[in-house]
């Protein structure tokens, strides 16, 4: 049986080349040393087995996953990614399973330069919570708060891929295996949508924004609660996935 320190060195402590972090993964808190003039974005998501994915999903893409729904959080902020860090609770060390995380997660966090500095495990059910840290200029972040009147509304990607493939694999909807397979992809493997945030902030584009993985609707309300707006939506207009 693997030692919590064990299980981190093999799977999850990685050569440091060109790190983010003052001080990484072993020690008792990472340090990480803010770029000056910048502030710090700072997001948590956590995902339990049986709630936001099924059980005996594969390992890779829920490493990929996990990382992907904080990162769209920064996104939503319009701030450059840093650095995270991942509490594990597992039923039990297995390898097999633990390889194809780690290798789905690093995947993900080597695309966009963020670095693992630390995090915790345990024994229990399949849980996963990742807090990522970002940076953004004052006056940058896109908040929920920031809308106006007579502000577009835009919406990138397609709606509603996840929610199909979730149809699909409950039999609630009929699908043939290349639709399914299509929209799967969106639910298991969703692309956070750094860079569009980054250039939105730092271009002045947008003022708020939000992750709408919880749904266009109840995401949209909001950014209009908070900005205490009312908003019309051309639902002709809206970007359907398959």
């Amino acid at each position: 049986m693997l030692s919590e320190f064990d299980l981190i060195q093999e799977y999850f402590q990685r050569p440091q080349h060109a790190a983010r972090a003052t001080l990484g993964i072993g020690d008792d808190c990472a340090l990480l040393t803010p770029t000056p003039g910048m502030q710090t974005a700072i997001s948590s998501d956590m995902l339990v087995e049986g709630r936001h994915f099924f059980a005996g999903e594969d390992a890779a893409r829920l490493g990929h996953k996990a990382l992907a729904v904080n990162l769209s959080d920064l996104a939503a902020m319009g701030a450059r990614p840093v650095a995270f860090t991942l509490a594990l609770a597992l039923p039990s060390a297995d390898r097999d399973w633990l390889a194809g995380f780690s290798r789905g997660l690093f995947a993900l966090a080597d695309a966009y330069n963020i670095e693992l500095i630390g995090g915790d495990t345990t024994r229990g059910p399949l849980n996963i919570c990742i807090t990522v840290f970002g940076e953004v200029r004052p006056g940058q972040a896109l908040r929920r708060s920031a809308a106006e009147p007579d502000d577009d509304i835009w919406i990138s990607g397609t709606l509603g891929d996840a929610r199909l493939a979730l149809a699909g694999y409950r039999l609630e909807q009929t699908m043939d295996a290349a639709s399914l397979l299509a929209a799967a992809v969106r639910m298991h493997t969703p692309t956070p949508r750094v860079a569009l945030g980054m250039l939105l902030a730092e271009q002045g584009i947008a003022r708020a924004a939000i992750d709408i993985s919880d749904g266009l609707v109840g995401d949209l309300g909001h950014i209009l609660k908070q900005s205490r707006l009312g908003a019309t939506l051309d639902v002709d207009a809206l970007p359907a996935g398959a």
